[in-house]
Order: C-alpha cells, then sequence, then structure tokens
C-alpha cells in the first residue's frame, strides 16, 4: 500500500503577520517532526481574514509569487525535506490580484500554482472586492508524493470543481479553507451551516473515490469597527476517505495539528466496487456548460 503520511494545520491568525508567519513554521516544523511528508495550510494564513470590509489599503498585503512567502516555505520544505501546500494573496500586476495557492516541493522549488476559481460576495466575505477569478485551469499539481488536485474554499461547494480534478488524474483532493459563522447566528443555524460543509465536501469524495483534506483556521476575526461582529471560524479541519469516511477530525475552537496517514491505492479498490466513472453518461451532460437551463 502507499502510505502518506499528512498534517493540517489549523490555527488562528492576528494582525501581527511576523507573530502569526512565525508560529505557523512552528507548528509546520512539529508536523515534520511527527513524520508528516505532506503539510496542508489554512486559506491566506498569513494575515487575519481580511475580506471581511472592501478597503484598497488592504491590497498592500497582496506580494508576487514568486516573493517572500513563497521564499520562506520554500525553504522550509527544502531544510525539513517536506511537500507544503500554502495560500497567498497575489500580486500579479498593479490592480491585479488572486487567492493563490501554491505547492512547495521538497528541494524548496514551486511544483505548482492554483488560482481560486469560485469567487465568493457574501456579508463579511467580500473577495470579489479583491480576488480575480483564476485562470490557470483545474488541473492537479504533480509533485514527489502525488498528483494533488488543489482548489480553495468558495470551490468546495462545487461538485463540477472535484469532478474536473478527479478527471484530470488527482491522486486526492485539497482544500484550503476560511469560513465560519455570524456570532450573531442562532445556534441551530450555525450547526446547519457547519454540517453542510463537511458534507458537501465528503460528498465530493465519495462521487470521485477519492480522499479529501479540508483545513480551516479558529478563532474570532475582527478586522475593523466596520467587520460588525466579526466572523467565527469554526475550525473542523478533517481529512475522508474515498468512501467519504473520517479518518480524522479537528476541534472547532483550538489550534492544533491534525494528522492522518493515507492509504492512496485504496481508491482504486473503491473504484472497482463503485464505479461511477464508469457510468457517467457524457453524451447527456452538455447541459452543464449552460448557467441555466430555461
Amino acid at each position: 500500500m502507499k502510505q502518506l503520511k499528512i498534517a493540517l494545520i489549523q490555527q488562528r491568525c492576528s494582525s501581527d503577520r511576523r507573530t502569526t508567519i512565525d508560529k505557523t513554521v512552528g507548528m509546520v516544523r512539529q508536523a515534520a517532526a511527527a513524520g508528516a511528508e505532506l503539510v496542508v495550510l489554512q486559506e491566506l494564513h498569513t494575515s487575519l481574514y481580511f475580506c471581511q470590509i472592501e478597503d484598497p489599503t488592504l491590497c498592500d498585503l497582496a506580494e508576487t509569487i514568486p516573493g517572500p512567502s513563497s521564499q520562506l516555505f520554500g525553504d522550509l520544505a527544502r531544510e525539513l525535506g517536506i511537500v507544503i501546500v500554502a495560500s497567498l494573496f497575489e500580486r500579479r500586476a498593479a490592480g491585479l490580484y488572486h487567492n493563490t495557492a501554491i505547492v512547495l516541493e521538497k528541494d524548496g522549488s514551486l511544483a505548482g500554482s492554483y488560482r481560486k476559481m469560485h469567487i465568493p460576495d457574501d456579508p463579511g466575505f467580500y473577495e470579489k472586492f479583491y480576488f480575480t477569478p483564476g485562470d490557470l485551469g483545474i488541473t492537479p499539481i504533480k509533485t514527489s508524493v502525488g498528483k494533488l488536485g488543489l482548489l480553495v474554499c468558495w470551490d468546495q461547494w462545487y461538485p463540477e470543481a472535484a469532478r474536473l480534478m478527479a478527471l484530470a488524474g488527482a491522486d486526492l483532493l485539497i482544500y484550503p479553507t476560511a469560513i465560519g459563522w455570524d456570532p450573531a447566528d442562532p445556534v441551530d443555524e450555525q450547526q446547519r451551516q457547519r454540517e453542510a460543509w463537511i458534507t458537501v465536501q465528503r460528498g465530493h469524495a465519495i462521487a470521485n473515490g477519492l480522499p479529501l483534506l479540508a483545513v480551516n483556521r479558529v478563532g474570532l476575526e475582527t478586522v475593523s469597527a466596520e467587520a460588525e461582529s466579526g466572523i467565527q471560524f469554526w475550525g473542523s479541519s478533517f481529512a475522508a476517505g474515498p468512501q467519504g469516511e473520517l479518518l480524522a477530525e479537528g476541534s472547532r475552537d483550538d489550534e492544533e495539528i491534525i494528522a492522518v496517514t493515507l492509504d492512496l491505492e485504496r481508491s482504486e479498490q473503491v473504484r472497482r466496487i463503485w464505479p461511477f466513472l464508469r457510468d457517467r453518461r457524457i453524451d447527456a451532460y452538455g447541459d452543464l456548460v449552460k448557467r441555466y437551463r430555461d
């Protein structure tokens, strides 16, 4: 069996960028010392989740790729001999920004990038103000630990994205995430949202016969007084197997390293008994490219 030791880094972020990054580096070191070969970081992990408000000055947080963070995490990957999935606010050009996930190989090189395709625009999540939709396509990134089907947060609600990754040969699906609820929401509504988030992703794992990793931040974050009550990020980072089974799950409130070992060869066995790819009726799916079928 092809066993892969993985760690998900679930942490709080603060307005002190240096402190936040130093904490991340320390947790990555702990994960590597415990045997992790692949370490996945949460969405936009170098700062607070700034998209709670629309403020042009916050674009100063963006950086080029290659740039300071890709260099730092590349050096760390090389030092520890691991693969790292990081998530950055990319400055592509003046006034042109992306929400970009990158993969650093064991030798420190940039194995590939993915620019978030689905961009939300909802209260507290004003991402369309900052991010241009991705244009790198939906293609796995080849690494020494396998083909990584890397998507980002809002992408996780779209079965089309997960299926396209599977059809392109991904060995696993990975979703760096920043999702939470309004603290003013009733408890039952909070629970529904969290359960829906977990359920839809477990469905992607099942429908495609692939293991899936989702890593989310924790803690209450308020960017400014204009952000009202802020966002309570619900953590719950998890790993699921190719039948949607939960292999590991983080808490809703605590910073932690969620460690799990995946059997990457199990997808072959699952797809033999549940051959969803075999039975797809591709001749009948043409309307999927339409916004809506009137």
